[in-house]
């Protein structure tokens, strides 16, 4: 975004602080208008014929925009995925301690994947891992559901829960 000086534009189309549009000008009556009223000439629409400018104070705009950009970006932590491993021979105490973990990640928002690793000879087991994830998904079916069906990738089976 060209601000003043650094626009190259011989000719330009001017717009108040208001919004409303004032006409094309040449580049330094733009300029000169801009200045007598304490503002910014800052090129808006560069690849318009001619480019678009509007007067405004610079860095209010860009405080402003800031802002913006920050609430954005904080509505977006749901975006975030937290994983939580398990074992195929895992307890029932260890197994509810990582359902009220998944539990409070649902809660904030956030995307959780659950997943099994089986090592070695463990392959055999994949039918008791498919049920310690239903046994967790059950736990916490007031605040998530599961995304799709656990898929099998190699030695890993994984399933996605988001927040309801």
């Amino acid at each position: 975004m060209a601000v003043n000086e650094e626009i190259r534009a011989k000719r330009v189309r001017l717009i108040d602080s208001e919004g409303r549009q004032m006409g094309v000008f040449s580049r330094d009556k733009a300029l000169e208008i801009a200045r007598d009223q304490e503002l910014d000439l800052v090129e808006v629409a560069p690849h318009a014929n001619p480019p678009v400018c509007r007067l405004l104070d610079y860095g209010k705009f860009k405080y402003q925009l800031e802002k913006k950009r920050k609430r954005t970006r904080k509505k977006h932590t749901s975006d975030t995925l937290k994983e939580i491993r398990l074992s195929y021979q895992i307890g029932d105490h260890d197994l509810q301690i990582k359902a009220r973990k998944v539990q409070q990640f649902l809660k904030e928002g956030h995307r959780v994947k659950l997943s099994i690793r089986f090592r070695g000879r463990e392959n055999i087991y994949k039918e008791e891992g498919k049920h310690i994830l239903e046994r967790v998904i059950k736990e916490v079916e007031s605040v998530g559901r599961a995304e799709s069906a656990p898929s099998i990738s190699g030695r890993r089976m994984e399933q996605y829960l988001v927040p309801k």
